[in-house]
């Protein structure tokens, strides 16, 4: 039998290994500037060209390399961080594996251009899908010139899977953001070819008002704690300015971003009484700690991070929160260690002198009339004041008479046709009441509804779901999903019809977008147009809203734009498969409008709103499901009641 077991192409090898570490071409410059940045570099210069896909540019001043490291940079795992499997334990570097070059190489058309400062003259190499097509010298500044070209053209499935370029250019800008947050002592700049964005090297709490401006720096809450076991500094915002979307949360370790679930846990744990449900706050947090005591090695882009103390971590992280929320809190705290009292204190044992009021003699807070000078005692009422309408003390006739005239039945004295007003307010609410025992009462359920013979009763549970019966059974809908699904199927019918009517204004509601949701503007504004938003630019970053669709009735216009651009940049194009209804733009600013305008869960009905809401669902054609798949309502028939007693 002949042998199976072949040794992989270095060529092939690095397309698997690019399959996990390059996933778009926000994760090129991701790997790209983190190599910038363990060279040293002070300035870095990222050039963009059709969201990635022509060009992906990095430019950087560091340490450059010589011509035998230029080559040995792209050949896989060949790297100038660790030497030997103890130095995984003390990382200092962003990266380690030696996998990132080779890995871009291998799926795109590589040019670099690089110097050291002791060298005259550079290298220019020039790589096409893993194979070196040329090397020679050249002349370049100091530092590392690299540009990616035709992202995935060896790969086409996943050239073709890419998204849009404005959804692309978002998930670039996101990752642009992380990495300038985390090495704010260097000047980054990047170009879109749309726009350029230069920041300045600064603190941390500059590099955060650069970011995202809006004054967000102005609402943040130092954070700073030492401990013999981790170092936590950084910024919390204040509970009033929560987000209801779009928090900027940001933990950073050793110079790393990274995502924790447990950590961020621990964050809003401290949060929970201070702001609503459904908000989240900011935070940008840095951790300091020994390297031996995490594992950066778990997972191919490095965000996720072992904590070897994380359980021990979690009281000092929600101690340092909880103490920055409180010294900085809005409620004033006492001053114990203060010698000034705001009153004189009272000798051991002895009570406060009650206060003194001047009455005079035969005074009777209870009488029924009193004349002038007893009305004006200690200048409550003015003088000649007299009560005109004595309150009774006969309560048990009062009582009495109020039972016979509930009893009697109101007589009318004038007809309401007759254009004469009624004799009497009972007259008008008899009348009233007579009429609405002579009407039908209104159908709740049409014909259409699937479920037959729906009970008259509903009863909502835990403010979030609504129960009512059938001669199915029980069925228990959620309030957030029917409402969704019921304004959905309203929405796209006006827009379908072309019947969207704008609504000005009075008052324009500004706008700040960060660069992500700019850049998701660009491909929706004539479909936000087109349904009734009207946005004029100001300035930088800031937008004005002067007219929303009218059906949105009363919904933040502010507030669904930001959805809307949130669903774009998230690249949450079908909010499910390829071939579902929610394929157009349309459907999905439809169905984002329906969320922010539904009611919530956690908010009471009245039993008239709840009769409605189900009627209302029930005459749709197809209630089941939200136009995202998630299931509306589920009955619980009568074998399935009657075997849970058994």
């Amino acid at each position: 039998m002949s042998d199976v077991i072949k040794l992989l192409p270095d060529s092939v090898a690095n397309q698997i290994a690019a399959g996990e570490v390059i996933q778009r071409p926000a994760s090129v410059i991701k790997e790209l500037v983190e190599n910038a940045v363990d060279a040293g570099a002070t300035d870095i210069r990222i050039f963009i060209k059709d969201a990635g896909r022509t060009l992906i540019q990095v430019v950087d001043n560091g340490k450059g390399m010589s011509e035998t490291d230029a080559r040995m940079a792209f050949e896989r795992h060949a790297t100038s961080k660790i030497r030997e499997a103890d130095d995984l334990f003390s990382l200092h570097t962003m990266g380690f594996r030696g996998e990132a070059l080779p890995s871009i190489c291998a799926v795109s058309q590589v040019e670099l251009k690089t110097r050291t400062e002791e060298s005259a003259v550079g290298t220019r190499l020039v790589i096409n899908a893993s194979h070196v097509e040329t090397q020679e010298p050249t002349i370049c500044d100091k530092g590392v010139n690299i540009m990616v070209k035709n992202i995935f053209f060896n790969v086409p499935a996943r050239r073709k899977f890419l998204k849009s370029d404005n959804v692309e250019l978002s998930n670039i800008m996101r990752e642009f953001e992380r990495l300038a947050l985390v090495n704010n002592h260097i000047r980054m700049s990047i170009d879109t070819g749309s726009r350029v964005i230069d920041l300045r090297a600064g603190s941390f709490k500059q590099r955060i008002g650069d970011i995202w401006k809006n004054n967000l720096d102005l609402h943040l809450i130092p954070i700073e704690v030492d401990t013999s076991l981790i170092k936590i500094s950084g910024y919390i915002s204040r509970p009033e300015f929560a987000r209801r979307r779009n928090p900027l949360q940001y933990l950073i370790v050793n110079g790393r971003n990274m995502r924790h679930p447990y950590f961020h846990k621990a964050i809003m744990s401290c949060y929970d009484p201070l702001i609503a449900a459904d908000t989240q706050p900011c935070y940008f947090l840095k951790f300091d700690v020994d390297p031996g005591s995490i594992d950066v090695n778990i997972h191919p882009t490095k965000n996720e991070i072992k904590f070897e103390y994380e359980q021990d971590i979690w009281p000092i992280l929600q101690a340092s929160v909880k103490a920055a929320l409180g010294k900085f809190g809005a409620v004033p705290s006492i001053d114990f260690n203060s010698d000034v009292l705001p009153v004189d204190p009272l000798p051991f044992g002895s009570l406060p002198e009650a206060p003194t009021l001047d009455i005079p003699d035969g005074y009777n807070p209870f009488a029924v009339e009193r004349d002038d000078k007893e009305q004006s005692i200690a200048g409550y009422m003015p003088s000649g004041f007299k009560r005109k309408d004595p309150v009774p003390r006969n309560w048990d006739s009062l009582y009495a008479d109020f039972m016979n005239r509930s009893k009697a039945k109101p007589k009318r004295t004038n007809s309401p046709q007759s254009g004469q007003p009624l004799s009497s307010t009972e007259d008008m609410w008899g009348e009233k009441l007579e009429t609405l025992k002579e009407e039908e009462p209104p159908t709740l359920f049409p014909e259409e509804t699937s479920l037959t013979a729906l009970g008259s009763f509903c009863v909502q549970h835990a403010l979030h779901y609504i129960i009512t019966s059938s001669r199915e059974g029980l069925i228990i809908i959620d309030q957030h999903r029917a409402h969704v699904k019921i304004l959905f199927e309203e929405y796209m019918k006006k827009i379908n019809q072309g019947d969207t009517i704008r609504q000005s204004l009075m008052f324009p509601e500004h706008i700040s977008l960060d660069p992500e949701h700019q850049e998701a503007l660009v491909e929706v504004e004539a479909e936000l147009t087109r349904l009734g938003f009207t946005l004029e630019y100001e300035e930088d970053d800031r937008w004005r809203i002067t007219t929303v669709p009218a059906m949105l009735r009363g919904t933040d216009g502010k507030d669904v734009v930001l959805r809307i651009l949130d669903s774009i940049s998230d690249g949450s194009v079908n909010y499910g498969n390829e071939n579902n209804a929610m394929g157009d733009l349309a459907s999905r600013m439809a169905l984002v409008m329906a969320r922010s305008a539904a009611i919530q869960a956690g908010q009471k009905l009245s039993a008239d709103e709840m009769e409605h809401l189900i009627g209302e669902l029930f005459a749709l054609s197809e209630p089941n499901y939200t136009p995202n798949g998630n299931l509306v309502f589920c009955l619980l028939d009568s074998s399935r009641l009657d075997s849970m007693f058994r």
